[in-house]
């Protein structure tokens, strides 16, 4: 795979995860798909109506990503895997998540199409190669 697609989406997926971005509807509206769903770490689901409406609203966490990994499925459609770890504001780990999203090149970009996040133990450090 193409290291420039692999930045690119980790990029993409690191815009979804920042304060300014995800306060921003014009900006959540162009990374999401209009067809995207999400299966959050919270047990609901989630349209891309919803995310717009309610993203700008929820608190800001600090996150950080871990284990990046992109699988091409289609040279229109990559899948991309991750951990990330939410923390306080005194840098300690609070919660672990493995994530995962599909983008689709739509109209001369990426755009997110589905994102799933479960929720794992502290004890979940690396994802393992598929």
């Amino acid at each position: 795979m193409e290291s420039s697609l692999y930045q690119q989406i980790n990029n993409l997926e690191g815009r979804l995860l920042q304060p300014e971005i995800r306060r921003s509807r014009e900006e959540i509206s162009m990374l999401l798909a209009d067809d995207f769903v999400e299966f959050g770490s919270s047990g609901y689901t989630y349209d891309k109506l919803q995310v717009i409406e309610e993203l700008p609203h929820s608190p800001s966490v600090p996150v950080i990503i871990e284990d990046f990994q992109v699988k091409v499925l289609s040279p229109y459609v990559v899948l991309a895997t991750y951990r990330t770890v939410k923390t306080n504001e005194s840098r300690e780990e609070m919660r672990n998540s493995l994530r995962s999203s599909i983008w689709k090149f739509i109209d001369g970009r990426w755009q997110m199409v589905f994102h799933q996040g479960t929720r794992t133990s502290d004890s979940c450090k690396k994802l393992r190669n598929y």
